[in-house]
């Protein structure tokens, strides 16, 4: 084989395996629009309503620990049939003010009690299973600290369970700080996406889809029966979510029921969310799919769980597209498709505008069934695919450690208890009380930004496949986005500490 043959190879394979998830995405809309439009109502009520239990994990929350359990003692249901579990494995001083807080509550009459580990054994997994063994509920609500939880949530769900068969209820998440930046407008229309679509579609064509960790129900006695909360992936409740599913146990999504949470206002915090999500994803894959695929499920469970479950693997491939982007158009003019004659490059030009199209058609129908602008929608999809290349190396490191079975922490994603138009003041004053570690993945998406500027600058000099530019530059701008707001963020972080240390060091110096 020809030597100046390999990036076209790569380049071809990685198309391919990208153009089949882009192809993937499409089938979603389909699916979606196929279902479209119906409610599903409960099918029943119940005469007399149910014992809930509500779970509130939560980690060194001290931003928004007391919001989230004041509004959970808010919740419309009658008091005698709910109880609240605060599950605090906090190490730092919000231990203190999540216990004040529940021992005023409590005073008033509230059913909240408040659970403290020292051993965060399972994270929260762990803190879950804990919980469990001592609710008194019928059904588990849960919500995690940056969430809001409505007064009538309950009463809108709690219904669907007059159902024997369903385990679970999931509502769809809504955004506290939609518009404080470009990030978390582009994180919103990321999740708008899977809950809207992805979720819908699953959901009401029979296939699986997953718990979202919080702002769902759970029948307890469905978590009992296949073998309760696990925490050998990062992602336990995509984990239960399939093993109930395969058990026979039924999900419910509600996309018009909304839990209001907290979008990540800064760019290592979304990382790190993003990270965790999807090497949990491809450990859930690694631990349950090989018994589904020889199951008697159905093939089209089977299929859409594949895709569901190894979507990680687009980040290995669109990281290797960006570099290979270039070479696979300049090298040669001896390859696969003859990319040099019109009809070579329109074919490979072809399936990176059927990718583009895949990504924009699934968040802009996301958005246009939410109400939202249907221009500004359109707009946002270069900054969509910036942002998603930019995060690609670091999901890229994160599903191939879950692939290779890399065990390691589960790293909480810090809330600042932000909202509204406030949101961006408030996260800069609290973000001193986050440390920032860091790693070699900020240089390396720097690197990769300035490779495609190189790559750029080459195509316009020597006049060569300028119709890759305006994919480059998406991916470049990506890449430095991210890269240097990492850096960034580090660098403040460093500085902060310092700060910190030298007023610590001069307070306590002798006079």
């Amino acid at each position: 084989m020809h030597m100046t043959l390999i990036p076209q190879i790569g380049y071809l394979i990685c198309m391919l395996g990208l153009t089949v998830f882009g192809l993937h995405r499409y089938w979603q809309v389909f699916l979606f629009y196929r279902s479209q439009p119906h409610k599903a109502p409960p099918p029943n009520q119940f005469r007399y309503l149910p014992r809930v239990t509500v779970q509130l994990p939560m980690y060194n929350e001290r931003y928004v620990a007391e919001r989230v359990i004041r509004a959970a003692c808010e919740i419309d249901y009658p008091r005698e049939l709910l109880e609240i579990q605060v599950l605090d494995d906090s190490t730092d001083e919000s231990a203190a003010i999540c216990r004040m807080v529940c021992e005023s509550l409590a005073a008033e009459g509230n059913p909240i009690v408040y659970i403290h580990r020292t051993d965060r054994t399972g994270f929260k997994a762990g803190a879950l299973e804990h919980g469990l063994a001592q609710a008194k509920g019928q059904f588990i609500a849960i919500f995690d600290a940056d969430f809001i939880p409505q007064k009538d949530v309950l009463r809108n769900v709690i219904h669907h369970f007059t159902d024997p068969d369903v385990g679970c209820v999931q509502t769809r998440w809504g955004h506290l700080n939609r518009a404080h930046s470009l990030l978390t407008r582009c994180q919103a229309v990321f999740l708008d996406g899977h809950f809207v679509i992805e979720h819908s579609a699953r959901n009401r064509t029979g296939r699986f889809m997953n718990f979202n960790g919080t702002g769902g129900v759970w029948r307890k006695s469905a978590i009992e029966d296949v073998g309760g909360w696990q925490h050998d992936t990062l992602t336990e409740d995509m984990d239960l979510s399939y093993r109930a599913q395969a058990a026979g146990w039924k999900m419910v999504f509600l996309p018009d029921i909304v839990s209001p949470a907290e979008l990540p206002p800064e760019i290592v915090s979304f990382k790190q969310q993003q990270h965790r999500w999807t090497k949990g994803s491809v450990q859930t894959a690694r631990k349950v799919l090989p018994g589904m695929l020889r199951s008697n499920l159905p093939i089209r469970v089977k299929v859409e769980s594949v895709f569901h479950l190894a979507s990680g693997i687009v980040y290995p491939l669109a990281v290797l597209l960006s570099i290979l982007i270039f070479p696979a158009f300049l090298l040669t003019s001896q390859n696969l498709l003859d990319i040099h004659s019109a009809v070579g490059e329109w074919v490979l030009m072809g399936l990176f505008g059927l990718l583009t199209f895949s990504a924009g058609t699934f968040y802009v129908v996301a958005q246009r069934e939410l109400g939202e602008n249907l221009l500004v929608s359109l707009l946002m999809v270069p900054l969509l695919m910036a942002i998603g290349m930019g995060i690609s190396l670091a999901n890229a490191v994160a599903a191939l450690e879950g692939l290779l079975g890399q065990q390691s922490e589960f790293i909480r994603t810090p809330k600042y208890g932000v909202s509204g138009r406030e949101s961006g003041k408030t996260w800069k004053k609290r973000a001193p009380a986050f440390r920032h570690r860091t790693t070699w993945l900020p240089f390396a998406e720097l690197g990769l930004g300035f490779y495609l500027f190189g790559c750029i600058a080459a195509a316009i000099f020597l006049n060569r496949d300028v119709s890759c530019v305006p994919f480059m530059f998406i991916f470049m701008a990506g890449y430095l986005y991210v890269g240097g707001s990492s850096v960034h963020a580090w660098w403040l972080s460093r500085r902060r500490n310092q700060d910190a240390a030298e007023v610590r060091r001069t307070t306590l110096a002798p006079v």
